[in-house]
């Protein structure tokens, strides 16, 4: 194992850390869109009772899993006075990419090469993942290239596992009470839908689910998720002329019309929104198309809503014979009103990932989190690095270094809200609420 970690803390807690995120990432765990049950699918129960097991084994005495999948759980203090900290990962993966028969494999001592897994022709080369050529050196985590990794989060969970249960056999360390959950369904915007954050009992949370090494995020999109329904008028193809009302056809002249070289996630960066057609579904009479749509500006979301919705409505309205519904669900606000009169919260955590010898870094999310609904929700939480990239596909990897740091980093978090300046800035900001 290379020994170019970020701290000995870091280099110690590394193997523990392996060996329970390759647990956590073999058992399925795949969300389901339009849920009917919290969680959506038995997986994520799977992995949450085996964290209540390794919590319970730790010495987390009150660590369960309650009606909804939530696992929920508390380390109690070990200096007086200083305010309860929340820390929040999901078990859930995407379904964007297969997540069955996830096979982890570490590479250790990258050298910096292309590396070609064996399964699905997956190549991840670092010619074309910027991240991928600063990890030279390092022991990384990939699929065998026929799912996801699962980093996004069983990284998250096994980092915070990692800390919890190094911080339970250490009492001598400083540390505030710590709240701990696990959340279902993260990745269909359904994380936060029943998080209790009355009975959580935290004056802040940080989510373990960024990406690169020192990432700190205080901002996020603000999201919807947008539904075109078309009914048509189907009829036998041989019959059809003057009948026929092809509602799959309307939906592919809807996504045609759109913007091609502005608006999508292929064509933007940085703070430019988006419009992401990621599913259409159907037949001739009857065809679903859903979009997600992005911006870190909330007037400018709502005008990329307004150009979905005029698009469609031009284009199914000039058939009087069809019919379209449209149905806009908002998914997660951006995390930053909520964020910025706690600026403590953030600071905290700075300090952590500096003590822990790197660059703290606050950068914005082009995505969202837990923490962007539990912010809104009162309880502010901002998003924290855990080592993974190229989430959602099967080209996911994780830095085995920049994962042990961010383990690190939570046992940092927790001295950081023990100092005495940090303890004064909560109670006062409790005392305003």
């Amino acid at each position: 194992m290379s020994s170019s970690y970020s701290s000995p803390l870091a280099q110690e807690l590394a193997p523990g850390l392996l060996e329970r995120f390759e647990r956590y990432v073999r058992i399925e765990s795949t969300a389901q869109r339009d849920r009917t049950q919290s969680p959506s699918t038995p997986g994520q129960l799977e992995v949450s009772r085996l964290l209540v097991a390794e919590l319970q084994a730790a010495g987390v005495d009150d660590a369960m899993l309650d009606d909804n999948g939530y696992v929920v759980a508390t380390l109690p203090a070990t200096v007086e006075d200083a305010p309860t900290i929340g820390l929040v990962a999901h078990v859930d993966t995407s379904p964007d990419a297969p997540g069955a028969g996830v096979e982890p494999l570490v590479h250790r001592d990258y050298d910096g090469t292309a590396i070609r897994l064996p399964k699905g022709d997956t190549v991840l080369d670092p010619a074309d993942m910027r991240a991928l050529a600063d990890k030279v050196g390092h022991d990384l985590v990939t699929s065998s290239g026929d799912t996801l990794l699962g980093a996004d989060d069983k990284a998250g969970v096994a980092e915070i596992m990692t800390a919890v249960a190094y911080l339970a056999a250490h009492p001598e360390l400083p540390r505030p009470t710590l709240r701990i959950c696990f959340t279902p369904d993260e990745e269909i915007g359904e994380g936060a839908t029943l998080f209790d954050v009355e009975r959580f009992g935290a004056f802040c949370a940080y989510t373990m689910d960024g990406s690169e090494v020192g990432e700190l995020q205080d901002e996020t999109f603000t999201a919807c998720e947008v539904t075109l329904t078309i009914d048509g008028v189907d009829i036998h193809p041989g019959f059809a002329k003057g009948k026929l009302v092809n509602a799959a056809r309307l939906a592919a002249r809807i996504v045609a019309a759109l913007p091609q070289d502005r608006l999508t996630p292929e064509t933007t960066d940085g703070r430019e929104g988006f419009i992401h057609v990621f599913e259409i579904t159907g037949d001739a009479q009857h065809t679903r198309v859903s979009a997600i749509v992005r911006d870190f500006d909330d007037a400018l979301l709502h005008e990329h809503v307004a150009l979905l919705r005029a698009t469609a409505e031009e284009i199914v309205g000039a058939e009087p014979r069809a019919r379209l519904a449209i149905s806009v669900h908002p998914q997660y606000p951006n995390m930053r009103s909520y964020l910025e009169p706690f600026p403590e919260v953030v600071e905290a955590a700075e300090r952590a990932i500096n003590a822990e010898g790197l660059a703290a870094r606050r950068t914005v999310i082009r995505g969202g989190t837990d923490g962007s609904r539990l912010s809104a929700m009162g309880l502010p939480t901002p998003n924290v690095f855990t080592g993974g990239h190229e989430f959602h596909s099967v080209r996911e990897w994780a830095s085995l270094h920049d994962m042990a740091s961010a383990a690190a980093t939570i046992v940092r978090l927790a001295e950081a809200w023990t100092q005495d300046d940090l303890r004064a800035a909560a109670t006062r900001a409790a005392s305003a609420a």
